[in-house]
């Protein structure tokens, strides 16, 4: 069964998207909602041309500015940070990738709570990050972040959890491959 694909954004809000009515004035702000879109879009479309240095830079610099007017622990913080992961992931940077989606993951738990469905959905993407790191050393080495922060949001019993120790257990102790062992042989156990 493939792994479901997670986008790396999360779920958007509605405030995120919404706009003041016509003649309404907008309350004053520093980085609007609609600047912030506009800069996302800048960011999205540097990417999409394969500039990615730039891109990230441009996301480092909107960071700034959002965590500057939002503060650290709001959505709109935590959603230009997932970009960011991703931004580093497209890079090939995946363990600064993975370092950005866990730490969103967990700014995600203190606004929006353990049992939102937001926060699950984080934890997913970081796993699939995880899972897509090329080499198998390097994925061993980001594994206890991973499990760490996973069972620090979800609980050492969740489902989530159990999947990423049996993922874990599989990298760990690989089952042999059929290849090494000449039909009709068994391994020495």
């Amino acid at each position: 069964m493939p792994e479901p694909l997670y986008h790396p954004w999360g779920t958007v809000t509605p405030e995120f998207w919404r706009t003041p009515e016509p003649g309404t004035a907008a309350v004053p702000s520093g980085l609007a909602a609609e600047t912030l879109r506009a800069r996302l879009t800048v960011i999205a479309e540097t990417a999409g041309t394969g500039h990615l240095p730039d891109a990230a830079a441009l996301a480092a610099r909107l960071d700034r500015d959002t965590t500057s007017e939002y503060g650290e622990l709001h959505l709109h913080t935590v959603q230009v940070r997932e970009v960011r992961g991703y931004l580093a992931a497209l890079a090939g940077d995946h363990t600064s990738g993975l370092s950005w989606y866990l730490h969103a993951a967990q700014l995600r738990v203190t606004v929006q709570g353990p049992g939102h469905p937001d926060v699950q959905a984080a934890t997913r993407r970081a796993y699939s990050l995880w899972r897509a790191v090329p080499t198998e050393t390097d994925r061993q080495r980001l594994s206890a972040a991973l499990l760490t922060v996973a069972t620090d949001i979800h609980g050492p019993d969740s489902p989530l959890v159990h999947h990423i120790r049996g993922q874990l257990y599989h990298l760990a102790a690989p089952l042999p491959s059929s290849a090494a062992t000449p039909p009709g042989q068994l391994h020495n156990v």
